[in-house]
Order: C-alpha cells, then sequence, then structure tokens
C-alpha cells in the first residue's frame, strides 16, 4: 500500500450544505484492503484484486455488522449513486436528501428489497435476451 496524504487537503463544495476535503491518496496492490473507521467504532471495507474494488463489504452481511447500511439513490440529473450511512444517522441523511433533492431508490442492506431488485433484474434481463431472439441476424 501507497499512502499519499494531501496537506493542505484539496477542499471543494459538491453542494452548498457540504464542504469536502480530500486528504490522501491510498494506492492498493492486488488482495490489500483499507478500512476506514467512524469515532463510533462502525467500520466501512474496501478491497483491491486483480480485476478491480470490492466498493463495500457484504451489503446485507458484513456492513451492517460494522454498524452501516447501503442505500441506492437518485439526483435530480438522473444520476445513481450507493451512499453507506452510519446506523442511527439516517435522519442526518433523509435531511441531506431532501436538500439536495435526491430520492432513494432502495436499502441495499436488506434481503427482501436485495431479492425484488435481484428478482426485477432477472425479470428484464429475460425480457432483453427474448427481444434480442427476434432481431434479424446480421
Amino acid at each position: 500500500m501507497k499512502l499519499t496524504v494531501q496537506d493542505p487537503p484539496r477542499e471543494f463544495t459538491p453542494c452548498p450544505e457540504v464542504q469536502i476535503k480530500d486528504c490522501a491518496r491510498i494506492e492498493l496492490e492486488a488482495n490489500e484492503q483499507v478500512t476506514f473507521i467512524t469515532r463510533t467504532g462502525a467500520e466501512y471495507d474496501v478491497a483491491r484484486t486483480a480485476w478491480g474494488f470490492y466498493a463495500t463489504p457484504s451489503l446485507n452481511g458484513r456492513l451492517t455488522k460494522f454498524g452501516m447500511r447501503a442505500l441506492l439513490v437518485k439526483n435530480l440529473k438522473a444520476k445513481y449513486y450507493i451512499l453507506i450511512v452510519e446506523e442511527g444517522k439516517e435522519a442526518d441523511l433523509q435531511r441531506y436528501l431532501d436538500t439536495e433533492g435526491h430520492v432513494i431508490v432502495c436499502w441495499l442492506d436488506q434481503d427482501k428489497s436485495l431479492a425484488a431488485l435481484d428478482n426485477g433484474l432477472k425479470k428484464y434481463n429475460n425480457e432483453k435476451d427474448s427481444r434480442q431472439d427476434h432481431l434479424p441476424a446480421e
């Protein structure tokens, strides 16, 4: 792992309510992981692999055990984001979403919503495959 601290941090304002300080760059080799920890002890892992990254621990497993929840949100420009919220901070999250005009598409830490998402994508992919079967051969 290579850590490059940005001193002073680069500061930017992605929206009027939030000021971000870009503090460091972390370069991971394949099969290395970093863990981010909040003051309350909640954890969030990012793991590098040979093919890319595991961006989160298992959404409905380790992430929830670490005191974090994942959700898919959409902004006013129809851009989608996965957010990770510390358990107990959902009211703070909702205020932010309301201020920015973001909407929750679904919580990604609940087995029921993950199963619905999975079933909906299977249906979509089956319909797409069925439509492609009727395309003329090239």
